[in-house]
């Protein structure tokens, strides 16, 4: 099990707290200990645009969100977590099944020290000065908690510079940035690239098609985190999955009425737009919602059971007499997508929904076995997204 970090506490128990730190760090692995490496006095810029001094490159690291493994595997394919001196327990909670593939592969990433959100004032200053790090990774939602509790002078006075990243809020437009931003800091800006480029290319194969056969775009809803709430009708605006919508060839109902990245609307106007197609952002949520209707898409998946639950969506109030409702159309897609670099494998199957004799030659799945073989360091396990709708059934 993990080891978590604790609330803060006086002075005097911090000063213990180091110092049974630093004999922790004498006995610990070396495979969860950074190899000895040169670095030097650098600069990078985050997704905020500051300046930040770092020495690179990094080799002690505290991820502030634990999902962001998904970028730092594709850069160190050998040990992506011997750099990781902490992080944020979301993947542990939110992809277990991802978690537990990296857990095979590499079984001391259990012995990382896990931390809460600083978003919600469970993270623990003392305890991450504690474990030394070079560089802490945050998501830029976060900044506003960071700038409350001024906990950026803190580390700043102690040397240890804080960077902001972003897949979440604008990933169409921060992916990239972010991506180029670890690979400055992990030693891999070339593979930073050729990940960049990998992706770039899978994303024109839908939109060079879309713009060259501008085929009609049928209005898609898409419930966001299916099953994790009761809550009905949690979506997208113009960014995120809203915009992966746009890309793969649909119209998002939800683009008019939600301004931002995230947001509600109510049954009555999902009802009144009458989408063809009802997408739904799930996964494997049994640490917060257990034995709820959330869809368990994601690797390994059993996908009968995956599309047995799927199957309770179209009796919702909300999709009451819909055209999805009537054809069936509902489909259930990796909510990870939204939070990761692999966007465009979600892109790719949205549009195989939407246009599926369009895109009767493009496989995502083959897409996404790529990537890992290219990339990643854990197989490639099937099971991210499940369809009512037979293959061959058009919208």
């Amino acid at each position: 099990m993990a080891h978590r970090f604790r609330r803060s506490r006086s002075p005097a128990a911090l000063l213990f707290a180091v110092l049974l730190s630093a004999v922790a760090l004498s006995l610990m692995p070396r495979s969860l200990l950074a190899e000895p490496a040169q670095t030097a006095p650098g600069s990078v810029t985050d997704l905020l645009g500051r300046q930040v001094q770092v020495r690179l490159p990094v080799q002690r690291v505290i991820l502030g969100e634990g999902r962001q493994l998904y970028l730092l595997a594709a850069l160190d394919t050998e040990n992506p977590i011997r750099r990781i001196v902490g992080w944020r327990k979301d993947l542990i909670q939110s992809d277990p099944d991802t978690y537990g593939a990296y857990l095979r592969r590499f079984p001391e990433i259990a012995k990382i020290p896990t931390f809460g959100g600083f978003e919600d004032g469970t993270f623990d200053i003392e305890q991450a000065i504690a474990q030394k790090p070079d560089v802490i990774i945050l998501n830029i939602e976060a900044q506003h908690a960071t700038e409350d509790a001024r906990y950026i002078e803190k580390l700043d006075a102690l040397g240890i510079p804080v960077v902001y990243v972003d897949f979440r809020n604008n990933p169409m437009r921060n992916t990239e940035p972010s991506m180029r931003l670890f690979g400055q800091l992990f030693g891999q800006p070339q593979r930073a690239e050729a990940f960049i480029d990998f992706r770039q290319q899978q994303i024109r194969r839908v939109t060079e098609v879309i713009a060259a056969h501008k085929p009609p775009r049928p209005k898609v809803f898409i419930e966001r985190i299916g099953g994790y709430t009761d809550d009905c009708c949690l979506s997208f605006g113009n960014e995120n999955f809203g915009l992966f919508v746009d890309l793969a060839g649909g119209d998002n109902i939800a683009r008019g009425i939600i301004p931002s990245t995230f947001g509600q609307l109510n049954a009555e106007q999902v009802i009144v737009a009458n989408p063809a197609q009802v997408v739904v952002t799930t996964a494997n949520w049994q640490a917060f919602a257990p034995g709820g209707h959330w869809v368990g898409v994601g690797p390994g998946a059993d996908l009968a059971e995956a599309r047995r639950k799927l199957a309770w969506y179209p009796g919702r109030p909300a999709y009451a007499g819909i055209q999805a409702q009537q054809h069936q159309a509902f489909h259930a897609i990796w909510h990870q997508f939204y939070n990761s670099p692999y966007q465009f494998v979600a892109i790719q199957q949205l549009a195989k929904w939407f246009h599926p004799k369009l895109f009767e030659e493009l496989d995502p799945e083959a897409t996404f076995r790529e990537l890992h073989q290219r990339f990643l360091p854990v197989p490639y396990e099937p099971g991210y997204f499940v369809s009512l709708q037979q293959p061959e059934v058009s919208p």
